[in-house]
């Protein structure tokens, strides 16, 4: 049987770095109306063994990953950005079977990176020994406010020359405002220190290495024309909404599967910024996982439709376990299709899909047979498809036989056009085109409720329950398809509009 992964722990560290030379004498926090006090704890030996990959890319991702001996925060530390001066950092505590000559990073830490590492090695990188001396700062209240660090750091790169500085920490205590941040920063400039120029002792180490650290997101290396931009910043989003998803954070699954069909989108509609003449399958693949990623999704929203409908009805008109049914149901459903999508996630074929993107954007636009540039992306051809898909959609409407696939075309076409329109510049068609997808995504959300509420009352009836609360439900569903219906056509009057303008 396999052991089982160490448990995790995650907090939010808010602090700022800052060089000095040896002879710096330490900064005064005496005469700030936010510090009542100040108390010097020992000083602390800080050892760690920094890993990542062989082309660092946690680094270039601006994440370090170590494991720290020493102190009072012994374990491992996985460090993700977060904002200005702000990180998460996960934490995981050494294992008593780890061997200290050749660790191995845990599981439930490499999980949450997996879309960054994939298949690839995380080994050893550098080592820091840090002796640090803390200081803790505490309101008048006696309440922490936060904790400044003088560190003295012995480091090298694995297989470079070792280096020696000074560095200070001031980090946040949890609820200090930002202005108490800045006072107390100016007090640490005014005693001359700089602030640093890098944000991590790793990202020193390793530029002083002579190591290529460049950040993942780094403007000078993103493609020149809009498209490929766009669908480069799409793919830096797959992988940030990738992590949101593994710690199931609320609506990560809707915005992840959303993500990947804006790279699909735009990927089938401006072939010629792209070479995919060998590469279909990639198309394939972000459908396949859109679909995986939508079992979770399609039970999150009937989840939290129907709970937000019954808290709306009466208590009299609730009748028999109707909730227990339609969204303790649905919330089982989401967790089965959330592990799922974590197994496809945490699979080959996935890591060889994020793989291919990445190489796609990387390579040059295929050539014409003249040796010309294709033409720019232009927004006619998605808007063609939108008004062809209307076209249909006033058929079917007027042989009076179910036009709801018809309308979910209409949807799936102005969303191709928002996403072109968008990747280049148009803002009001995007925006319309926008409006267009989400009034025919209400309307096939209640499509879908409809079918499922219908089954569900089927099976409530055999069971010999009250259905009368199915029906209430289904006619909301019904009454607001039609209200969708009615809108549609001022709404892409309007889209033909902002086209044409």
């Amino acid at each position: 049987m396999a052991a089982k992964p160490p448990a995790t722990s995650r907090y939010t560290e808010t602090e700022r770095k800052f060089e000095v030379v040896e002879a710096t004498v330490s900064p005064s926090f005496e005469g700030l109306a936010a510090v009542g006090r100040v108390e010097r704890a020992p000083s602390q030996s800080l050892a760690a063994v920094y890993f990542d990959t062989p082309d660092h890319d946690l680094a270039r991702h601006r994440i370090t990953l170590r494991r720290r001996t020493g102190g009072t925060d012994e374990g491992w530390h996985l460090k993700l950005p977060a904002g200005t001066d702000t990180r998460t950092e996960v934490h995981a505590p050494l294992s008593d079977d780890e061997s200290p000559d050749q660790p191995a990073v845990p599981d439930s830490l490499r999980d949450v990176v997996l879309a960054i590492v994939r298949d690839r090695p995380l080994t050893p990188v550098a080592r820091i020994d840090t002796l640090r001396v803390v200081e803790r700062l505490y309101g008048p209240d006696g309440s922490a406010v936060a904790e400044f660090c003088d560190d003295h750091v012995t480091a090298s790169a694995v297989g470079g020359d070792e280096q020696a500085w000074r560095e200070w920490e001031l980090e946040l205590a949890p609820g200090t405002g930002t202005d108490v941040f800045d006072r107390l920063t100016n007090r640490l400039l005014d005693a001359g220190a700089a602030p640093a120029a890098r944000g991590s002792k790793l990202a020193r180490v390793l530029a002083t290495s002579g190591a290529d650290v460049a950040p993942a997101d780094d403007a000078t290396a993103a493609p020149t024309d809009a498209v490929r931009r766009a669908v480069s910043q799409h793919i830096a989003e797959l992988v940030e909404w990738d992590r949101a998803v593994r710690s199931d954070a609320w609506d990560s699954v809707h915005q992840m599967r959303v993500t990947t069909r804006k790279i699909r989108s735009l990927l089938q509609s401006s072939e010629g910024s792209f070479d995919l003449a060998d590469h279909e399958w990639i198309l394939d693949e972000l459908r396949e996982l859109a679909g995986v990623l939508g079992i979770a999704r399609d039970a999150e929203v009937l989840a939290e439709r129907y709970e937000a409908a019954l808290d709306k009805l009466p208590d009299t008109s609730v009748r028999g376990p109707v909730r227990e049914r339609l969204v303790d149901g649905a919330k089982k459903r989401y967790e089965t299709g959330w592990k799922r999508s974590l197994t496809a996630m945490r699979s080959q074929r996935y890591f060889r899909l994020l793989d291919a993107l990445e190489a796609l954007v990387a390579t040059g636009p295929p050539q014409s047979a003249s040796g010309e540039a294709p033409e720019e992306l232009s927004i006619d051809s998605a808007y063609k498809r939108v008004r062809k898909a209307a076209k249909a959609a006033r058929a079917a409407a007027d042989a009076d036989v179910d036009a709801d696939e018809a309308l979910h075309r209409i949807r799936k076409r102005a969303k191709q056009l928002r996403y072109t329109a968008a990747a280049t510049g148009e803002t009001k068609v995007a925006d319309r085109a926008k409006a267009i997808q989400s009034l025919l995504g209400d309307h096939q959300d209640s499509v879908v409720s409809r079918t499922h509420l219908s089954r569900q009352a089927e099976v409530a009836h055999t069971a010999g329950e009250d259905t009368f609360t199915y029906g209430i439900l289904y006619q909301q569903e019904a009454d607001l398809a039609q209200r969708c219906e009615e809108q549609i056509e001022d709404a892409l009057k309007k889209l033909d509009k902002s086209v044409k303008s």
